[in-house]
């Protein structure tokens, strides 16, 4: 699903009228119709509706809602702010269409349950109490600066009220990409965010979580001209996607076939990280994996990964000489390894003459961060996995996700290596420049070694001879898909690293299922 710009929106809006034909009332028809949808299934008719409109189209929306709202006899409350004594067309045609219902409504059925009150000047808050909903549409994608004044004090009421919030689209004062600049308390905070035919980038990023809530795109039917302008490097993943990605294994398949991975992983104190890495590994499918560790980890590795074969380094607590990986399929490392002198040197050595191709991660990603300049010697395509911390070792420190995410794309272009940006909606980015949002995934997932399991699935497929970018978009689908399984039935908050690994063959199992 593409993530389009506030520009874009505008573009297929107008395609889609010039080309189904449809009159853009009509088009707004069927925007409100699929937010009253979700709203009729999940309140019913006692449940007041207050409703703020725009003088845009965002309000043309709003007051289309309040219409087909007020006809299935919600008690609806609408507010329309109109200061400048200028609306929209389209936001003027449904203005007109609310009062000719409430008019029908009053004269013919003797019902009287749309109030409607236009603001020009001054405003008289109506009281927003517990139970009520609030439907924002003052304002939606075509903002393009921060909300100050009369708008700023309206959202600031509804924000202090403990009325359950609905937006249309977008959250009123939120900008589609870029908030760096936003007015950040001018921002309605929506407990649902109904959106329209795509989602908006500024939904992924974890600062904005607060103002979007709970958000679900609606389909309505715009038709994207799929031209060079609705060329988006944002894509949202979903099921289908993934699913194109597998393999089908041969009845005649043999390990050899599926592929020997190297995983470089463990310290003294650190086995835990190669032991979670190697599991996944194993649980991923591969045909073969071989673990670098040192001999304090041997036995305990021996003993809880029975399928894997180990190869002893010289030093008994850390990793300290590179292994010739030219016998490998693909190799990672990184989980737990540490950061000694020793280690590091080793490090380098590894991913200078690396053979195959590469997964790094954690105390790997450490070493970067105290050396960037080595960032340059990292084979092409090799997939990094940061978290936070360890993305800022390498890009420096942002002042928001979407900074972040720009720094991120320029560099996984320079360098020609993917990225992972781990959290909700994870982000695989690509040497393209593009950026996949995960679909998958839970907050149960925040616990220690949940990166290790991850490294290891991702080896596990590249090994397996899948494209460096199927590998990484597939490894993060089926690790966040295994994480939603084991919550589903273990909860978010008794969720462990272990469970993520023995969940993966039922995720396996779910992304071949059609439903």
């Amino acid at each position: 699903m593409k993530i389009l710009s506030s520009a874009q929106l505008k573009i297929v809006d107008a395609y889609t009228i010039e080309h189904e034909p449809v009159c853009s009332t009509d088009l707004m028809e069927r925007a409100s119709r699929a937010v009253v949808d979700k709203i009729r299934s999940r309140w019913t008719v006692d449940t007041p509706m207050k409703i703020f409109a725009g003088p845009g189209n965002n309000g043309g929306d709003a007051l289309a809602v309040a219409r087909m709202l007020g006809e299935s006899n919600y008690k609806v409350y609408v507010y329309l702010f109109n200061t400048l004594d200028k609306l929209s067309p389209d936001c003027q045609i449904n203005k007109q269409r609310l009062l000719d219902i409430q008019e029908l409504k009053q004269h013919t059925l003797g019902a009287r349950n749309i109030e409607f009150v236009e603001i020009k000047s001054q405003f008289t808050p109506p009281a927003l109490e517990e139970g009520d909903v609030v439907i924002d549409g003052l304002f939606g994608t075509g903002l393009s600066r921060p909300l100050n004044g009369g708008y700023a004090s309206v959202v600031k009421y509804i924000n202090a009220s403990p009325a359950t919030v609905v937006s249309i689209d977008v959250p009123s004062g939120l900008m589609c990409e870029d908030n760096t600049y936003n007015v950040m308390n001018h921002i309605v905070k929506a407990d649902v965010t109904y959106t329209i035919q795509y989602p908006k980038l500024a939904f992924f990023f974890p600062e904005n979580d607060l103002y979007v809530g709970q958000w679900e795109v609606l389909d309505i039917g715009i038709i994207d001209p799929c031209s060079e302008e609705t060329a988006t490097p944002y894509v949202f993943t979903e099921k289908s996607d993934i699913q194109a990605m597998l393999k089908k294994r041969s009845r005649f398949v043999h390990k050899g076939m599926e592929g020997h991975a190297l995983l470089i992983a463990g310290k003294k104190g650190m086995a835990g990280a190669a032991i979670l890495s190697a599991r996944a590994c194993m649980r991923g499918g591969v045909g073969k994996l071989t673990i670098r560790t040192p001999e304090c980890n041997a036995s305990i590795l021996q003993s809880t990964v029975p399928e894997a074969i180990i190869n002893v380094d010289a030093d008994p607590n850390c990793f300290s000489q590179s292994v010739d990986s030219g016998d490998y399929d693909a190799m990672a490392i990184g989980p737990g390894i540490g950061t000694s002198p020793y280690t590091v040197q080793a490090f380098i050595d590894q991913i200078t003459f690396a053979k195959c191709q590469a997964v790094i991660d954690a105390d790997a990603l450490n070493i970067f961060g105290n050396h960037r300049g080595w960032v340059n010697l990292l084979p092409r395509r090799s997939i990094l996995t940061p978290h936070k911390k360890e993305l800022f070792g390498l890009i420096g420190a942002t002042r928001n996700s979407y900074e972040q995410l720009e720094r991120t794309r320029e560099m996984a272009v320079r360098q020609q290596i993917y990225v992972v940006i781990k959290g909700a909606y994870s982000a695989v980015v690509t040497p393209e420049g593009k950026a996949y949002f995960n679909s998958t995934g839970n907050p149960g997932m925040a616990t220690a070694g949940s990166g290790d399991v991850l490294t290891g699935v991702i080896l596990a497929l590249l090994a397996q001879g899948y494209l460096a970018e199927n590998a990484v978009r597939l490894g993060v689908y089926l690790h966040g898909l295994s994480g939603d399984l084991a919550a589903e039935d273990l909860s978010c908050e008794g969720l462990i690293a272990s469970d993520l690994v023995d969940y993966l063959p039922k995720a396996f199992k779910a992304l071949k299922q059609n439903n």
